[in-house]
């Protein structure tokens, strides 16, 4: 039986740890998978793990940034320097112990999952065994980054990734490389046997309360939509460093009856309050896939984003599961809110329409493209 390592920062929750704990589960079943982690944030992963699959954990000491900038704030020179001295450690530490582990693994097929991984796997992995670089992330116009990440893999055998549109952006940018670019989506881990009636007059957004998640741009929409539409609700789940700013703006704006932030919840509260919900919204500036808009179609919500979020692009074919909004136009995004809002017919179609999209990210379909390269 292939062993296969998939390196990651840690397996807290995000995008990317969960996208990590889909595949390790998804392939444990042919392959021996471990997880070579830098940090153990918390006793367990956030997301289920099969017991098959091993986690190690690299690095005893977890990141202080939180503990540096307190200590800046204070202006504490000895807490500055204690701090910052525990920073270059744990640095130190990240490189190192990845680099330990990768040189001596046994492992037959290595995949890094960020982008501080993939020159340290092209330098330190011993001969003959698979490399792969595996990129979330989407770049959002800013072309160093786009280039320092290929350059990163261009000594892999290949870089997989999650949008189409990415693929074609790094095909051309690796042309001269070994390393070969594919596209595989990610993967939606079940396909719910119930989905939503879409009659309770409900919206939900889900996700982590950061800034490019554009929580804030959500809720100048609701305060516009609830003046018309009070009888409708908002349910907002998620948590992050945003989270105090949202409340000030619910409380400023007289929002608190109509929005409901939930903060961090698990899978099965979370498709509790999908299955509850008639319409699924999204305004993030920047998403390389967005893992969430097919959580939210699989119980077949109709969806709304708005198109700088590129990778609701690839999920949401405009007028047939959803509406992608241009230009961050927020009276768009209103009008083609209040036009699923009013029309029940109109939500039950595209909401048809959303489960029936999801079907191509279940597992058995994209495990078939990881086995193209694995073997």
């Amino acid at each position: 039986m292939k062993k296969i390592s998939i390196l990651a920062l840690h397996l807290n929750y995000g995008g990317i740890e969960h996208a990590i704990i889909s595949l390790a589960n998804l392939i444990c079943d042919k392959y021996e998978v471990e997880i070579a982690c830098t940090y153990k944030i918390k006793d367990e992963p956030a997301f289920p793990l099969d017991k098959r699959v091993k986690v190690k954990y690299l690095n005893s000491l977890l990141p202080n940034k939180e503990e540096f900038r307190l200590a800046v704030k204070s202006k504490n020179v000895f807490q500055i320097f204690k701090e910052g001295f525990k920073s270059i450690k744990i640095l130190y530490l990240r490189k190192k112990t990845m680099i330990n582990y990768i040189k001596s693994t046994d492992s037959n097929i290595i995949i890094s999952s960020r982008l501080l991984f993939n020159k340290i796997l092209a330098t330190s992995c011993q001969k003959g065994i698979l490399t792969i670089g595996w990129e979330h992330n989407h770049f959002h116009g800013n072309y160093k980054l786009a280039q320092k990440t290929a350059k990163s893999v261009k000594n892999l055998d290949y870089f997989v990734l999650v949008s189409q549109q990415l693929e074609k952006e790094y095909t051309l940018l690796l042309k001269n490389s070994k390393c070969k670019c594919v596209y595989i989506p990610n993967i939606i881990d079940e396909v719910p046997n119930k989905q939503a009636n879409l009659i309770v007059k409900r919206l939900v957004s889900v996700g982590r309360l950061a800034r490019e998640k554009g929580f804030i741009d959500l809720l100048k929409i609701a305060k516009i939509i609830f003046k018309k539409y009070p009888d409708w609700h908002l349910d907002i789940i998620g948590d992050g460093n945003e989270k105090q700013n949202l409340l000030v703006f619910i409380e400023e704006n007289n929002l608190s009856q109509y929005v409901t932030l939930h903060g961090f919840r698990d899978k099965e509260y979370i498709n509790n309050v999908l299955i509850n919900s008639s319409i699924y919204l999204m305004t993030s500036y920047t998403e390389s896939f967005g893992i969430v808009l097919l959580e939210a179609a699989s119980f077949g919500l109709p969806l709304i984003a708005y198109s700088s979020a590129e990778g609701a692009n690839e999920i949401i074919e405009n007028g047939q599961n959803g509406y992608l909004i241009a230009d961050r136009n927020e009276s768009t995004y209103c009008k083609y809110l209040e036009k699923l809002m009013n029309d029940y017919e109109l939500r039950k179609k595209l909401g048809t329409n959303a489960f029936k999209s999801v079907l191509k990210y279940t597992g058995d379909n994209v495990i078939k493209e990881w086995e193209n390269i694995f073997n």
